[in-house]
């Protein structure tokens, strides 16, 4: 969802340099281990969090929606699917509660760092944004895809609720046969869907299957049955 910081730090053991000159052991072995897995946030951390700030069913289903999106591109690509996944679960989570420009983003990006994410799912999250884009630029797959799947969700579903077979034998001429009724889902900018399907390094088509696919996957948890 959208409404355009300089280069964060990282965390603080982020900028730690270790200088071994002697076995560590067990519990030097522990220590390193720990500092590794700090950044590392589960689907369900995740979810409790987005739980935290969103209230409103039709936010969580949109931040279902992006994460299938991103997991099911995560697969196609050979890359993270949980940190992709937990990426698109997030990339809203504090537009309910900071939905003004910069805010939304910005503040969860705090958020976020506090509890020590990962800073590719924060700066990720933080490209989706055009107001963030000179710092964070859509110059790495998972910001890529996180651009690309974010509206073309948002619209895909409402189409979805407005066929008598929902999310069941959509094609991408369904969608297309949409995007050009300017008063349908006017909020979601087709420029920005197009822009996705360029990122990509796709047809417009494919991509639109693409995420349908995905969708047609969560279909139950989007509430599709």
């Amino acid at each position: 969802m959208r409404r355009s910081a300089g280069q964060p730090s990282l965390p603080w053991f982020g900028t730690l340099t270790f200088v071994i000159h002697f076995p560590l052991g067990q519990a030097g072995l522990a220590l390193l281990g720990g500092l590794a897995d700090t950044s590392r946030m589960n689907r369900d951390e995740a979810w409790s969090l987005l739980n935290e700030y969103t209230k409103s069913e039709s936010l969580l289903k949109h931040a279902l929606a992006v994460e299938a999106a991103m997991r099911h591109y995560a697969a196609k690509l050979g890359e993270d699917a949980g940190q992709w996944g937990v990426t698109g679960l997030l990339h809203d989570f504090d537009y309910e509660r900071w939905p003004g420009i910069p805010d939304h983003t910005q503040e969860g990006a705090k958020i976020l760092r506090e509890r020590v994410v990962d800073e590719e799912i924060v700066r990720a999250i933080l490209s989706h944004a055009e107001w963030n884009q000179v710092d964070y630029p859509l110059d790495r797959p998972i910001r890529k895809a996180l651009f690309a799947v974010d509206e073309l969700c948002g619209f895909t579903v409402a189409v979805a609720y407005v066929r008598p077979e929902k999310l069941d034998g959509m094609t991408p001429k369904s969608v297309r046969k949409k995007m050009k009724a300017k008063g349908f889902a006017a909020a979601v900018k087709r420029e920005d869907i197009m822009r996705g399907a360029e990122l990509m390094e796709a047809e417009l088509n494919d991509h639109i299957a693409e995420v349908i696919a995905a969708l047609q996957g969560a279909s139950s948890e989007l509430g599709f049955g």
